[in-house]
């Protein structure tokens, strides 16, 4: 009866990560479903069912875990979306000033300003991209 209250716990505790994604309710599920193979297997009390949980849940909190933080953690490697605009060069279409100006960055329309703000791009000006704030690309004539 232990070993079935242990394989729902574990169960349940492994669906909750979906919800939170940091990997804690994961760990605490695979000790809940190996402490429900031992229940099951050797038959033990409900106290050395206690001991094998929290043994097993801070191995893999302390081991397991730290291993696939590291793994999956990562930012890609090839930036992407916003990240990728940088450095880009893109085509004055409206005049950019302080407050105003459009852009035409990777075939798309972007409202646009200066990096310093007291320079304007006429129409037709080759900018760069120097970065996005928002939904706005800040942009430099260059040197």
């Amino acid at each position: 009866m232990a070993a079935i209250v242990w394989l729902v716990a574990g169960i349940l505790l492994a669906a909750a990560e979906m919800l939170t994604g940091d990997l804690t309710l994961l760990m605490l599920g695979g000790g809940a479903l190996l402490t429900a193979g031992i229940s099951f297997t050797a038959g033990t009390s409900v106290i050395v069912d206690a001991i094998v949980f929290a043994v097993v849940s801070v191995v893999l909190m302390l081991g397991v875990r730290p291993v696939l933080l590291r793994h999956y953690g990562k930012p890609p490697l090839i930036p992407t979306n916003a990240d990728a605009l940088p450095g880009k060069s893109a085509l004055v279409l409206e005049p950019v000033t302080e407050h105003s100006g459009q852009v035409k960055l990777g075939g798309e329309v972007w409202t646009a300003r200066p990096f310093d703000p007291t320079e304007e791009y006429p129409e037709g000006t080759k900018v760069f991209v120097m970065k996005i704030d928002g939904a706005t690309a800040v942009v430099w004539k260059g040197p």
